[in-house]
């Protein structure tokens, strides 16, 4: 949600600012906004507008110099797009400019408290405190005038702060949202996602919750906001730019689709021990011991990476016998919930910074728990909070529909539970029947990718739907809760996921000729009560896309996904899902990239 680029060096700043919030976009936004200044320059100078950026791109003028800038692309939480909501912000006095990421919660205690002094308000934003509150700071330093400001706010930030008094740098702060400094040769960059910064340089510092930065062109200190200076060593992203490139590819979607397989094999590599027919995953920071005495697994995630949860905790039963669950990490953190010393904590977040997952993590440390993280992003909030961990290596996901993530994370939660059932009592020959599973995971996922254009022909007969059902049993549950959200998603046809079980209890009321059903229809062994479920819809008329890995007589239409282990057939049955929902989104005419209402890292609650 939300994004931040600055810079501060010799190069002229507009087009580089311009440039890092294009690659931002995908993120979700509704409007944007720059400001630049430069040490021979009289004052800040600010362009907003309502809309995308080639609508800012148009509206900022031929001479629009600086050296200095700030710029930033809004979603909006208080008040409505606009171009007066939009940030940066300035103060009264035109000399202090403020960019924000996050929710200020007393925003409005602070805001009529400042009316009552004679300030008055532009915007109907909760960011508008911050710029005034800095103007009106006593302090002499912009970092102690910042400073003394984060003192009366609550809630979460990611701000950047220019002042005209001080043209030689940008002050920078995090709280609960991702603040990333990037390091150039005689110039520093700011961004609150590296997809901003990895054209310029890839040696980048990550700020902590609680921590500040100053930026010069040539130097940068980190500190924290109680003013302590802290040691932050630059580390180097794996990641290029061409990463976040098409590809040659029509959208971001359709080429992460298609990178599975790589991505896969990349989760994959150099993971796995055929010796002891187990897997290699120091990163969890647990040995054999610890994993013993764990009792129980409690899964938290968000959205499509809860889903993903669920996937693993049925894999960490069936393989490692361990009772375990996911459940929303949104929901966990606010029911105070029973925190056990034998239970094993997972943290799921493709970003890594997810606001509602990390707030759980720290309440779960809080409480003296043991927490990994199974993230994408290397250095995320959620990675250096947690005890240990797994990365997914996904690469860059800039759709904001997530695709290539759920999979590595499935294939992630399966290498997970491989290692915790061979500490246990699963046996070698089940190790290597796991492996070997894992390892024909590329090929079949190509195998399936490869049948896009009877996928692409399924989606125009049910694109005319205006809802859709889909269900499964245990396995194929979780499967048709991912693929509900992907439809609705990226092509706004409202869905609903249920289990086939369920049918009888209500959700039959609705089956229609006008309702199409997907049912997820593994062969294993449900596989009769799932052509039952299916017997059962048929005799209501209604129509069915069966998901399945042979030929079903009951639905009118079949899409035939490679057979792997029971175990690992959930995360080959996603993909066609994936595609359907694409190729819908496509029929329907979506903006398949930036859904409406939808961002791509929700770092506010």
């Amino acid at each position: 949600m939300c994004g931040i680029v600055g810079y501060i060096g010799k190069r002229d700043v507009a087009p580089l600012l311009l440039e890092g919030l294009q690659r931002l976009e995908y993120r979700g936004y509704d409007s944007a906004g720059i400001v630049v200044t430069s040490p021979k320059s009289a004052g800040l100078k600010m362009v907003k507008a309502k809309g995308r950026v080639r609508d800012l791109e148009a509206k900022v003028p031929a001479r629009f110099k600086g050296t200095t800038g700030i710029a930033h692309t809004r979603w909006a939480t208080h008040g409505a797009p606009s171009d007066l909501n939009a940030h940066p912000h300035l103060s009264a006095d035109q000399k202090v400019a403020v960019v924000h990421n996050g929710i200020i919660d007393n925003a409005a205690e602070l805001r009529r408290k400042l009316e009552a002094e004679g300030v008055e308000f532009l915007s109907e934003t909760d960011t508008e405190v911050l710029v005034h509150l800095i103007a009106r700071s006593g302090a002499e330093k912009l970092e102690d005038k910042v400073r003394e400001t984060l003192r009366v706010i609550e809630g979460t930030y990611g701000i950047a702060v220019m002042h005209a008094d001080f043209p030689d740098r940008i002050v920078v702060a995090r709280n609960g949202s991702p603040v990333v400094l990037g390091i150039g040769e005689k110039e520093m960059f700011v961004a609150s996602d590296i997809a901003a910064l990895v054209t310029h340089t890839r040696q980048i510092v990550t700020l902590d919750d609680g921590e500040m930065a100053t930026l010069k062109a040539d130097d940068f200190r980190t500190y924290t906001t109680e003013g302590t200076r802290t040691t932050a060593e630059p580390t180097t992203v794996e990641w290029e730019a061409a990463s976040y490139d098409m590809g040659g590819h029509d959208t971001y979607m359709h080429k992460e689709i298609h990178e599975q397989a790589e991505a896969v094999d990349r989760v994959l590599r150099g993971r796995i021990d055929d010796r002891f027919s187990t897997v290699h995953l120091g990163g969890l920071n647990l040995d054999a011991r610890e994993a013993r005495l764990i009792r129980r697994v409690k899964i938290l995630g968000c959205g499509t990476s809860y889903h993903a949860g669920m996937i693993g905790a049925q894999m960490i039963e069936e393989l490692a016998r361990i009772p375990a669950d996911a459940e929303p990490a949104s929901e966990f953190r606010y029911r105070n919930a029973v925190v056990d010393p034998d239970t094993l904590y997972v943290a799921v977040s493709q970003s890594g910074e997810t606001y509602d997952v990390l707030a759980a993590v720290q309440e779960l440390k809080r409480k003296g728990a043991r927490v990994l993280g199974i993230v994408n992003v290397v250095g995320s909030a959620i990675a250096r909070e947690a005890d240990g961990g797994m990365y997914v290596h996904a690469g860059p996901e800039v759709c904001v529909v997530s695709t290539k993530c759920f999979t590595n994370t499935t294939v992630a939660f399966a290498l997970l539970a491989l290692h915790l059932g061979r500490t246990r009592d699963l046996s070698v020959r089940d190790g290597k029947r796991i492996i070997e599973g894992l390892r024909k995971l590329p090929a079949q996922i190509s195998e399936m990718l490869e049948r896009e254009e009877e996928i692409k022909k399924l989606a125009a007969e049910y694109a005319e739907a205006r809802s859709m059902l889909f269900i499964g049993r245990v396995r194929g549950y979780p499967v048709a809760r991912e693929a509900s959200l992907k439809l609705k998603e990226v092509s706004y046809i409202h869905a609903e996921a249920y289990p086939a079980s369920e049918l009888k209890h209500g959700p039959l009321a609705l089956i229609e000729p006008a309702l199409p059903t997907v049912a997820i229809v593994p062969d294993d062994d449900l596989l009769e009560k799932n052509r039952a479920a299916m017997e059962e819809i048929k005799a209501r008329s209604g129509r069915i896309l069966a998901v399945a890995h042979q030929e079903q007589e009951k639905a009118d239409h079949t899409v035939v996904v490679p057979k792997n282990e029971d175990e690992l057939d959930p995360i080959l049955m996603g993909i066609p899902l994936q595609l359907l929902a694409y190729h819908t989104a496509l029929a329907l005419g979506r903006d398949i990239d930036k859904p409406r209402n939808l961002a791509k890292s929700v770092t506010v609650e």
